[in-house]
């Protein structure tokens, strides 16, 4: 991964970390927790793809096992967003613009369900058996009711920092993206693209005076 995505995808899944253990674990609501760091892996999925959400998935989970107060295994969660980052980077469309809401929601919605799922079946294999206490109907309900309903608050912001960290000048892009980057942005803030327009017509009009200067000094000539 390049170097500003890096930097931003540390610092988001920190912050979501933070605001997932000193706030949204204290809520004390029925069932399952926001997870403000699967939304956070899920937006950034959505503009990296696939490798790229592995990776962050992978380091945003390890971090989550290890945060204060894990009470499982090092590594369980880890396991749970690498995989949930490689399929939701899958998703990733192909021009990078997303046309409608409805499939990073779709997104969320399928990565609630499956991380409750593989996290319970990865607790079974090593005889946690915490979740058929709670009840898992109730805790993947839950699950994705919260995630849905915080989606739309976190997972743009997300997404919209990424795209902005991907024209970042410390970033280690080849010249080919470099290029792309840099019309990417003229054209979003129009300024490239009047300039363009601005030149062509100059030079239309040198030509234009140029021929018409040609054809006076013929009709001269030929007089």
């Amino acid at each position: 991964m390049r170097f500003n995505r890096i930097l931003l995808s540390a610092a988001l899944v920190v912050v979501a970390l933070v605001i997932q253990v000193s706030v949204l674990a204290r809520l004390q609501l029925p069932g399952a927790v926001p997870d403000l760091v699967l939304l956070t892996v899920l937006g950034l999925a959505l503009v990296y793809g696939h490798v790229g959400g592995a990776l962050v998935g992978f380091g945003a989970g390890l971090l989550a096992d290890l945060a204060p107060p894990a009470d499982h295994a090092a590594g369980r969660y880890a396991l749970v967003l690498c995989v949930v980052g490689y399929l939701a980077g899958l998703a990733k469309p192909e021009t990078g613009r997303l046309k409608s809401a409805t499939g990073p929601l779709v997104v969320v919605v399928s990565a609630a369900i499956g991380s409750t799922l593989l996290y319970a079946g990865v607790g079974a294999l090593v005889g946690d058996t915490a979740a058929r206490h709670v009840g898992l109907g109730g805790l993947l309900f839950t699950a994705a009711l919260y995630d849905l309903l915080l989606a739309p608050f976190t997972v743009p912001l997300i997404i919209a920092l990424a795209r902005r960290a991907e024209n970042d000048p410390l970033g280690e892009t080849s010249p080919a993206n470099k290029a792309t980057d840099v019309a990417s942005g003229w054209l979003a803030s129009g300024t490239g693209l009047r300039i363009g327009n601005q030149r062509g017509g100059l030079r239309m009009k040198a030509a234009k005076a140029r021929v018409a200067r040609a054809g006076r000094i013929k009709g001269v000539k030929r007089l």
